[in-house]
């Protein structure tokens, strides 16, 4: 029987110009869906994993519409709560050579955002489950949601579920100062953390030594630091931290490094040219959740979860659409790109 993961977060509408097309060319802009946490249940559910996603949308059609993108990849989505007026909408601009990508939220007053800690029976929901998801950015929406976070983190840890959280500090949505004092609440029960780069010094002011994310700078020592700092603050079984070394915005090394406590595992570095850049980290989350469901040993971990999110760079939307063996196939050491017939 396949493993159970529940992933919980917002699902928003995403509109984007065609191609390169700035927002001030576009004359008409295509429309997907993607969010954090969906793009994680997304991935789990092609790898064969009975993934759930949790959240709230409105009754209407583009509610409905959001449901169904999820629908079509196997995510079970019997535990989204409908209500609200309106889903949370986000504009991206696709940047390409020194210009780069741009993200313009519009997600205030949407459906999540109104929820209540009445709308989720945990309980009920975590019944049979495995792993619990979710991003820093869903407690960053109010103080309500943030409460649904600590709530679900506290019936899931009660029930036995392994709990992983990606820090992913938006500052759009909330001070460096209030997301370190709810993080540092909420992060008491989370098992396995992800961050990158800036996460740790944005969120609890760790900071990797010699490293600039501006320049693509990596120190790994630095790195070894902030991970073992992050493990020691809150008793993380695992802390994994992605390593984006941004040469343009469409030229990328990434590779990662995984401390589980005693050792310190990296990954190969992959040398990408980037399709569509949003969702690699949460390509990422759902491969190192994968690994572990599996019983992959923490090499071998770090390789699946790093070659997952290099895939995804290739390919447009927020969605992962990869199975795992073309993950093992990449993670085995062929990034020929060779026309498979």
């Amino acid at each position: 029987m396949a493993k159970k993961v529940i992933t919980f977060g917002e699902i928003m509408l995403r509109l984007a110009p065609e191609g390169y097309y700035r927002f001030v060319q576009a004359e008409n802009f295509g429309a997907t869906y993607g969010g954090g946490e969906a793009n994680v249940a997304v991935s789990l559910a092609n790898y064969g994993f009975d993934a759930k996603f949790v959240t709230k949308l409105p009754k209407h059609e583009i509610g409905q519409a959001a449901v169904n993108s999820l629908r079509k990849y196997g995510v079970d989505t019997t535990d989204i709560v409908r209500g609200g007026d309106r889903v949370g909408i986000y504009f991206l601009e696709k940047g390409a050579s020194q210009r780069p990508s741009k993200v313009i939220y519009d997600r205030a007053g949407s459906s999540i955002a109104t929820a209540t800690t009445a709308d989720f029976d945990w309980k009920k929901i975590f019944d049979g489950a495995d792993w619990f998801h979710f991003t820093g950015i869903t407690p960053a929406l109010n103080d309500e949601v943030a409460n649904i976070c600590l709530e679900a983190c506290k019936a899931a840890k009660e029930a036995g579920l392994t709990i992983s959280c990606d820090l992913n500090y938006r500052n759009k949505l909330w001070s460096k100062e209030k997301a370190g004092q709810v993080m540092g609440e909420i992060c008491k029960y989370v098992d396995v953390c992800i961050a990158n780069e800036e996460d740790a010094a944005d969120v609890f002011g760790i900071k990797a030594a010699n490293t600039d994310v501006t320049t693509g700078t990596v120190n790994h020592e630095g790195y070894k630091d902030v991970a073992k700092q992050l493990a020691d603050r809150f008793g993380f079984q695992k802390v994994a931290i992605t390593l984006r070394e941004s040469l343009s915005a469409n030229d990328n090394n990434w590779s990662a490094m995984l401390y589980d406590g005693n050792d310190y595992y990296f990954s190969k570095k992959y040398k990408m040219h980037i399709v569509d850049r949003v969702g690699g980290g949460d390509s990422f989350g759902g491969g190192l959740i994968c690994a572990c469901l599996n019983g992959y040993d923490a090499q071998a971990t770090i390789e699946f979860a790093v070659a997952a999110s290099c895939l995804k760079h290739s390919i447009e939307g927020d969605f992962n659409m990869v199975s795992m063996d073309e993950v093992a196939k990449l993670a085995g050491g062929d990034g020929s790109g060779r026309v498979q017939r």
